[in-house]
């Protein structure tokens, strides 16, 4: 096996070990699957053993090549916080930043806020992540965060900034049709919106007087923004926060039998303390956030 390899090369491999075929990676990759392909078969000459093998279910990665997942995956992350990085020292003020965010909040609630961020800092590029997923600041996935739960990493500077309440809410229309529950055993009655396969560990600690299972659902899906999406439709009755309810005229279900409140933590590296756009962009959604969470009250 050979000890040095050519990093254009694991960069490929990367890539289809990410997209799950040749032609899916040739173009995360901006790349002819041609060449991608002879990426690959090289990088099998030097390791002297496969890296993939094609089945009926399409292409599956060995051993070896899952073995490799993790370090690339590291390697990727690097380079691309590197690149981040020369853009700030080459720019100046500017630069990039990569934020990541839940899907609602980043759909839902930043938008506003990183126009204002922009006008104040034209030199500032933003690339903004979203997944319900907590991105890996200790190895630079993304360079600040907004999270709803408390950090654990050391290595992370971290300010809580508020509250977010959330709450059953359903539209005018759907109440009207409906009727409005007061009660658990009504409300389990009605046509309800929530989880499919994936239940947060918090909406399993809940309690609406019987078991939260996915059998209680009319429409399950495993999306925040999704169920969001079906609720301002009127498809039913499900969760969301205080102030997205106000925004888009919903009616609040049972407020006070039924709410919980999530931690809005905006989180950095404790390295990028020093980097004035990072700094820039800490403050301002703490700022922002911080507002929109004390406006929910």
């Amino acid at each position: 096996m050979a000890g040095s390899l050519d990093w254009d090369l694991m960069q490929s491999l990367h890539a289809v070990l990410q997209a799950g075929s040749f032609s899916a990676a040739a173009r995360l990759r901006r790349l002819t699957q041609p060449t991608l392909g002879r990426h690959i078969d090289q990088l099998e000459r030097q390791l002297g053993a496969p890296l993939f093998l094609r089945s009926p279910r399409g292409l599956q990665p060995t051993d070896l090549a899952l073995a490799f997942g993790p370090h690339l995956a590291d390697m990727a992350a690097a380079a691309e916080a590197a690149g981040r990085d020369a853009s700030g020292v080459a720019s100046g003020a500017g630069g990039v930043v990569r934020l990541a965010a839940s899907e609602v909040i980043g759909i839902e609630v930043l938008p506003g806020m990183l126009s204002s961020f922009r006008q104040a800092n034209p030199g500032v590029d933003v690339e903004l992540t979203l997944s319900n997923k907590n991105e890996d600041l200790t190895r630079r996935d993304a360079d600040v965060a907004v999270r709803m739960s408390r950090p654990t990493q050391n290595s992370l500077v971290a300010k809580k900034v508020g509250e977010l309440t959330i709450g059953f809410h359903a539209t005018p229309e759907y109440i009207e049709r409906k009727g409005m529950p007061t009660s658990f055993d009504e409300l389990a009655e009605h046509t309800l919106i929530g989880f499919d396969r994936s239940f947060p560990e918090m909406v399993q600690e809940l309690s609406i007087g019987r078991p939260i299972t996915r059998e209680l659902f009319a429409l399950r899906t495993d999306s925040d923004v999704a169920q969001f999406a079906a609720l301002r439709a009127g498809f039913g009755i499900g969760a969301c926060q205080l102030q997205l309810g106000r925004k888009f005229g919903l009616t609040p279900v049972m407020p006070e039998a039924f709410s919980f409140k999530l931690d809005i933590w905006i989180c950095m590296h404790e390295t990028l303390r020093g980097s004035p756009r990072m700094r820039l962009m800490f403050d301002h959604l703490a700022q922002e956030l911080g507002a929109y969470a004390a406006d929910g009250k």
